[in-house]
Order: C-alpha cells, then structure tokens, then sequence
C-alpha cells in the first residue's frame, strides 16, 4: 500500500508549484498589460500631434507578432478607424517582395541570378554607352545595372486610377501622378518595352547611365520592375500571380495583393496630403512600390524575414535566404553612402546591424526593418504626407517608440 502521507505532501508540492506558476503568469500578464497601456498612450500622443491622420505599427521577433495595432483614421470624413488590417500600398517595400521572388525562381531552376536579362526578355535591353557589356539579373536586384530612372520614367509611370482631379492647391507638388488616364493603362511587359527597347514609344538613352553595368550603386525602380519582369518571363507567370502563388499564400497572407481589382476595396485607406484627400493611383511598374497590404500581413512577412535570417523560414530555402542579406557590393559601388550595403532588393545600414526597406509614395510612407542581433523587427505605416511643422519629429518619434516595447 502506498504511503498516503508521502501522496499527501506530493499533491501540496504540486499544488503550491501551480499557485507559484498562476501567480507568476497574472504578474507577467499585469505586467504586459501596463507596458502596453503605456506604449499606448505614447503613440496616442504622437497621433495627437495632428501630423498624421492615421497610421499603424507592428513589432515582430521569433516567437511571433509581439504588438500589432492602428491609430487614428483611415477615412477621417467618415470616421473609420486606421486598423490593423486596413489595407494601403506600402511603395518601395514591395521590392523585398521582388528579392523572394527572384531567388524562388532560382530555387526552381527557372534562372541564374548570374544570368544575362537578354536570356529571359522579350525584347532586347542594351545599354548604348556600353553595347557589348551583359546586363544581368544580379545587376538589377543590386541596383547597379545602369538602368536608372529618368523624368520620361516619373511622366509615364502612374496611372490616375479614376480620373479625378487633384486640388488646385496640390497639383504643383503632385500633379505628375495623376496626369495621365484610366485607359492608359498597359500589362508590365508592354510598359516596359515602350521605356527600354530602342524602338519603344518612350525610348530615351538617358535611361541608361554612362558606365558599365555592375560598377556603381544607383537606386532604380525601373530596374526593379525590370526584375520581376524576367521572373514572369522565366516562369511563364504573371509577376502577381507568382508572388501569390509562392509567398502570400505560403504565409497566409490573405489582404495581400498587386492590383485593386484583386483587394476588398472597403478596407483600402484613404490618402492624405496634410488634411486634403489625395486620389488613387496605379502604377504601371507596380512590382517596384505597388503592393497593397496590411500591418498584420506585412508582419507575417517580416517575422519569415527573420525566421529565414535564422535558417528557419517558410518562403525560400536557407541558402536562399543567405543569398537575399548578404552584402553584395564591395565599398567601390557606392559614392555617397558610408557603412551601408544591399543584399538582394534589401537595404543593410552595417552600423546599426538592421536589413529591411523603406517606401514613399503620394500619401503612404512606410518603414519595415528588423535587427540582426536581436532578432526583432518593425513596421510602420503612415497613410499621409505632411508638410506641416514638427512633421519628422513625429515620423521619427513613433519609429523610435517601437524600440521601447
């Protein structure tokens, strides 16, 4: 028979281990429930500056989604909450999402990074200062392809997606993104070819850079778009179907798409220039800043980021994940950055040991980063440009308050 002392004193030992546990896990949950209400408090101050009419953040680390929240207004007319998952394009972000692109591909054997762009094209891209000299798929995700923006690019490149005018009053600052029409709207390849075959309508040879391909770092969007152009050509896919296909969908990622036929309209953020509404655009390069997502979607991207950092990610391979961080310049290829380099479309500032991107467009500014020592990273989503006074105070305020969660 057993000990039913010995029983007794187990079941006390037990019981008071689970009190212990219950009461460190109500001390953890206070805890958290004060931090948050503080860090809340913060970010409501900063909305309440006026700056911006609504924005949200995100802060992810290995174990998850830490703090994922909206702030202010994603229709301020009507009242509607900016929210969690409220939707808006998130600009130059888009081009991390080209970088996963291009090395699923090449895990698919569909391309070579070291590839020459002229293997996969429909049409022949040449720069004419160096007409012997390959331009390759490296070259583009690297921003040192020679292929760099131009004003004929900027004077073509968006689309007034409903024909409305924009206010007397804005039109200097932003008129050249809502001058051309609806009906001009053309698929990628065909845009494409109009800027960078020598018979295109919008042909120019400004659009290639005096040197050879390979030697300097120019930021070019237009290379970017070029890009995921030879991925949809290598895959025989639409870039937008590819990347649903083998991102979104893996992630779960389910607000995310290229086109605002393919999104729920009614979660769309309005934007905002200061306190005047600014209409919607298209763009014709859309894989170079077109992506419309979410905070809660874009976190589920950054975490496999990190997750891929560490050996551990779902979208691509380690070794493709090795591919996409890894600093791909020498110091030679950059004039005017110090301590900075790229991986695969990703942006490394070396001193602060971060790896992410940022965006700009009309009415959307957007930051997603994540640090590689401490495994953490940020997003950040505003849906307004702001000229008013104080304006990068509270930019840079709600940034550096997501390090104090």
């Amino acid at each position: 028979m057993k000990n039913p002392i010995f029983i007794l004193t187990l079941i006390l030992c037990f019981s008071c281990k689970n009190n212990s546990d219950e009461k460190s896990r109500l001390i953890e949950e206070k805890t958290n429930d004060i931090k948050t209400s503080s860090f809340n408090k913060e970010m409501d101050s900063l909305y309440n500056q006026g700056i911006y009419n609504g924005y949200a953040v995100a802060i992810v680390d290995t174990t998850g989604v830490i703090f994922n929240k909206g702030f202010g207004f994603a229709d301020v007319k009507n009242k509607k909450k900016y929210t969690e998952n409220t939707i808006i394009n998130i600009a130059s972000i888009s081009k991390v999402f080209i970088g996963v692109a291009l090395l699923k591909a090449q895990e698919m054997n569909l391309i070579d990074l070291d590839d020459p762009i002229n293997k996969h094209l429909p049409f022949k891209i040449i720069n004419p200062n160096f007409p012997n000299e390959i331009i390759t798929i490296r070259h583009l995700a690297t921003h040192t392809s020679s292929v760099v923006d131009t004003d004929i690019y900027m004077e073509t490149d968006y689309i007034n997606k409903d024909d409305k005018a924009i206010a007397e009053n804005l039109n200097e600052k932003y008129g050249l993104y809502y001058k051309n029409p609806s009906k001009d709207w053309v698929p990628l390849s065909k845009y494409l070819q109009k800027l960078l075959d020598k018979n295109g309508a919008f042909y120019n040879a400004s659009t290639f850079a005096n040197r050879k391909p390979g030697e300097v770092y120019q930021y070019s969007n237009i290379g970017a778009a070029l890009c995921a152009l030879v991925i949809e050509c290598a895959a025989k896919k639409p870039f937008n179907e590819f990347t649903k296909e083998y991102i979104f969908n893996p992630l779960k990622m389910s607000s995310t798409n290229w086109f605002f036929e393919e999104i729920d309209s009614t979660k769309y953020s309005k934007l905002y220039h200061d306190d005047q509404e600014l209409p919607y655009y298209k763009i014709l390069s859309y894989p170079d800043g077109g992506l419309i997502t979410s905070s809660t979607d874009l976190s589920k991207f950054l975490l496999d980021l990190i997750k891929g950092y560490i050996g551990k990610g779902v979208a691509l391979k380690s070794n493709s994940y090795k591919e996409l961080f890894k600093s791909q310049l020498k110091e030679t290829a950059f004039k005017d950055k110090e301590n900075y380099n790229v991986g695969i479309f990703t942006e490394k500032e070396l001193p602060y040991n971060v790896i992410g991107h940022s965006g700009g467009d009309p009415g959307t500014n957007t930051m997603m980063y994540f640090n590689t020592e401490t495994k953490r990273g940020k997003i950040m989503i505003l849906n307004t440009d702001s000229d008013k006074k104080g304006d990068m105070e509270v930019f840079w305020g709600i940034w550096n308050a997501l390090d104090k969660y």
